[in-house]
């Protein structure tokens, strides 16, 4: 009887694994829209205008990108700037080198707050964020070596769910609540990334179980460094490079995929939790936070089809064949040029650049990094000759993040971890405002564009 059984549900899978096919191509079918549609109605694809720009949906205080001036309806570009809270990025960053400090938390207090702390206020909340580096008892036995993933983005989202159970009020969405779930969050992140990739790499590449402790007294960037390595060791360049990589990421805007799947969660009133999860899912993408890693790998690409990377004509040559799709992924795209805001340059790929340049010295990497700036200077030309398309690029903060990295030695699949533990920040600004200031369910609208049709009995198809 029970071999009868078993061969039966045998050829009830083969039968359904024959039938797939069929199955596909209705999906495929059913799914399609007829582009003109699109224009027809006036659908803001992507919600961006026709001219690229983001459609309007909201305001905030938190963070401004400006990338052109509209003029009597023409885009007119302009270099680029970033702020936070109305301060000027590029100014923070200037401020803390010339006193050879790292300056994430102070970005981290100035957009969770609002204005930027004294000094008794930045060392009071450097000490708070501290004492919460530490996992819950058991988190990490429990959540993340019971459990490894392969993707870290993946582990880190589980792990700020499964946070959601060592909480004892997970649900309160009052501001004092919110403001505290921030803070453990903020603090964690680092620790949970750090513990996700050990487990990672014991589980699945078969290297030692080796975990740290975040040690009190460092910052954010140091205590990764000191998590992620062996030995526990560092040198001040990496640590402030690494710190300046946070500054940068911290925040964009609203607008920003990741942000804006913050927003239309919390809109819906639902805890901390599922919130900043849902942003980790966005800022997983390739198309987001994932854009570095594709710009790793179009420079390998690079470097296994020509033979000598100084050689800028070789470059010309490898940037044409890309535009061209015949190289890479043959997308046709040159990845970390170009932005949906930025025009004339990326303020944050402006530090970057710069900053990359003394690690690349210190490194011996000075090769691979010209290999990267004579990409950038001549991609734009190239575009504009090759696509027939006047559009103003530059390069973005994802075309040189992948490098500083891996000078940091870090491993790939950290990249973009690394983006959310300084994105968190503004994960958590964007969430506080949406609360406080929207107080309405995120609700666009979508037009049907299916043939309505009659109901068939089943005994009649």
């Amino acid at each position: 009887m029970v071999n009868k059984v078993n061969k039966k549900k045998e050829i009830d899978v083969k039968e359904i694994l024959e039938a797939f096919p069929r199955f596909l191509k209705t999906a495929e079918e059913s799914y399609s829209i007829e582009p003109q549609y699109y224009e027809h109605y006036n659908v803001k694809r992507g919600l961006r205008n026709a001219d690229g720009s983001g459609v309007l949906v909201g305001l905030t205080k938190i963070g401004e990108v400006h990338g052109y001036i509209m003029d009597e309806g023409e885009r007119n570009p302009v270099e680029g700037s970033l702020r936070y809270r109305g301060v000027d990025v590029s100014d923070i960053v200037a401020a803390c080198q010339k006193e050879k400090r790292h300056g994430f938390e102070e970005v981290t207090y100035l957009i969770l707050f609002g204005r930027l702390p004294d000094s008794k206020e930045l060392e009071l909340f450097k000490k708070y964020m501290c004492s919460l580096r530490r996992l819950p008892q058991n988190f990490t036995e429990d959540m993340i070596l019971k459990a490894p993933s392969s993707d870290i983005m993946n582990k880190l989202a589980r792990s700020v769910l499964a946070s959601y159970s060592y909480d004892e009020n997970p649900d309160d969405i009052s501001l004092a609540n919110i403001l505290r779930q921030s803070f453990e969050l903020i603090a964690r992140f680092p620790t949970m990334v750090a513990h996700a990739y050990q487990a990672k790499a014991h589980y699945f590449d078969g290297k030692s179980l080796i975990l740290h402790a975040p040690k009190p007294g460092l910052s954010t960037a140091e205590n990764f460094l000191h998590m992620m390595r062996a030995d526990n060791q560092y040198e001040p360049i990496e640590a402030g490079i690494l710190d300046l990589t946070l500054i940068l990421h911290a925040e964009h805007g609203g607008g920003n995929n990741s942000a804006f799947a913050t927003h239309v969660v919390s809109s819906t009133g639902t805890d901390t939790y599922s919130a900043i999860a849902a942003a980790i899912g966005s800022l997983k993408g390739p198309r987001h936070g994932g854009a570095n890693a594709k710009v790793m790998g179009m420079i390998e690409d690079f470097k296994s089809n020509i033979s000598d990377i100084t050689d800028e004509i070789q470059i010309r040559d490898h940037i044409i064949k890309i535009l061209n799709k015949q190289s890479y992924d043959k997308s046709g795209l040159v990845y970390g040029i170009g932005h949906a805001v930025y025009t004339l340059s990326d303020p944050r790929a402006v530090i970057l650049e710069r900053e990359a340049q003394k690690l690349a010295e210190a490194k011996g990497m000075v090769d691979e990094f010209n290999l990267y700036r004579t990409i950038a200077q001549l991609t734009p030309d190239l575009f504009a000759e090759i696509k027939h398309d006047d559009k103003v690029i530059a390069p973005n903060v994802d075309f040189y993040s992948g490098f500083v990295y891996k000078m940091l030695n870090i491993p790939p699949e950290v990249y973009t971890p690394i983006f959310a533990i300084s994105r968190i920040t503004g994960w958590c600004a964007h969430r506080i405002e949406e609360i406080l200031v929207a107080s309405r369910i995120i609700r666009p609208a979508y037009k049907s564009v299916a043939k309505r049709e009659q109901y068939i009995p089943l005994n009649e198809r």
